[in-house]
């Protein structure tokens, strides 16, 4: 799947963040984050973007330019939804490394439900500056730093069960 967009929005009502990604073929993704859950993420995202960091170089790459255009608003004109319009209450996330160093997010709803997201160095670094900044706009008080988890913090391997 190409991604076309990335858009995260707070839910005052629900006190969610929603996460909705756009790809290439008009199809939405959308999923609930909740404060607890970002906040059980965070250390494992934090992690996977220091290992990125230490093996990829991203600064000065000159994007292509089929790249995703994160700056324009967020379209849903003919959007389809393989999920469904209900957006996905994420309640675990499994991480898969891949030989690339490249990572897959794959998010499940309580073993129904699940999406896969692959991740590289970029998108990891965009995905982690729009959960920051929905959790500021949501004011979560969550300690959302750049630096990766310390090693006693973090499982050895890479799957995580966030409940």
């Amino acid at each position: 799947m190409q991604i076309r967009q990335l858009q995260v929005a707070c839910d005052q009502v629900q006190d969610r963040l929603l996460l909705r990604i756009s790809s290439q073929d008009d199809e939405e993704y959308r999923i609930w984050l909740t404060r607890r859950f970002l906040r059980d993420l965070w250390p494992h995202l934090a992690r996977l973007a220091g290992k990125q960091a230490a093996t990829t170089p991203i600064m000065g790459e000159a994007p292509a330019d089929d790249a995703a255009n994160f700056e324009q608003p967020f379209s849903d004109e003919n959007a389809t939804f393989p999920l469904g319009s209900t957006p996905l209450l994420s309640s675990e996330v499994k991480v898969d490394t891949l030989s690339d160093g490249t990572f897959n997010l794959i998010f499940r709803e309580a073993r129904e439900r699940s999406f896969q997201l692959a991740v590289n160095a970029e998108l990891l670094q965009t995905l982690c500056a729009l959960l920051r900044a929905g959790a500021e706009h949501a004011q979560w008080n969550l300690a959302l730093d750049d630096a990766p988890a310390p090693a006693s913090l973090t499982p050895a391997i890479d799957i995580s069960r966030l409940h």
